[in-house]
């Protein structure tokens, strides 16, 4: 399975993820500049964390105007694979990829812990390596990682299934619904604030995240 990890001005989770699909997985792994516009020879396409074009206007608003972006798109409308972490996430809902946005943290400050949360289907590539239920911990690291939507949205992405992981316990952003990652109806697109590539290698302390991306493989494998 080949992984593209996109990268914009200001993006700084693009080598983390990379590590771990091209070294702890042993997958085939390139760096995407935000201004190609061909990605077709790419299985999954990951959007990283940081801070893309400055995060200015308004956090993911420019770089869903990137070449890449509208590249991805045409790979998303094609069934292929699109993870979105943190600032991906923001670049997702910017691109009208996954409904809903990501606003100010309820507390209007930077967080950056460690959370629980649940996995609350198991019947996708990027949950079926979890168990249904399963509490994992992913690191966070976001200021604008609250989940917001109107109340049809919100409704139908519960009645759909497509609330892949929420918040356990304590709430740490104000995300209505717990919600911490949510998938497109097809189940291709995930958009995720938690980090999962921060907790792939057993050096940093947990390897929850590492469950995520082998999921992948067994697609690869054609175990779907």
């Amino acid at each position: 399975m080949k992984f593209g990890v996109v990268v914009f001005p200001g993006s700084n989770c693009d080598r983390d993820v990379a590590y771990v699909t091209r070294d702890l997985l042993n997958q085939p792994t390139r760096m995407v500049w935000h201004e190609e516009t061909d990605i077709s020879d790419l299985d999954v396409v990951v959007i990283p964390g940081g801070f893309s074009y400055g995060d200015y206007l308004r956090c993911g608003a420019i770089a869903r105007f990137s070449p890449v972006m509208k590249a991805t798109v045409e790979h998303a409308k094609q069934g292929k694979l699109v993870l979105g972490i943190c600032n991906g996430f923001q670049v997702l809902t910017e691109a009208g990829l996954l409904p809903g946005a990501l606003t100010r943290n309820r507390a209007l400050h930077f967080i950056c812990d460690r959370v629980p949360l649940k996995v609350e289907r198991t019947n996708l590539p990027w949950t079926q390596a979890y168990q249904q239920g399963e509490i994992i911990t992913l690191p966070i690291a976001h200021g604008e990682g609250r989940y917001y939507a109107d109340a049809d949205t919100l409704a139908e992405l519960e009645d759909n299934g497509q609330v892949l992981f929420r918040y356990e316990g304590e709430n740490p952003n104000g995300s209505l619904n717990n919600i911490a990652g949510i998938c497109n109806k097809p189940g291709n697109v995930l958009g995720m604030m938690p980090h999962p590539e921060r907790a792939s290698d057993p050096m940093l302390g947990g390897t929850d995240g590492l469950h995520l991306f082998k999921g992948l493989l067994k697609v690869a494998v054609g175990a779907l």
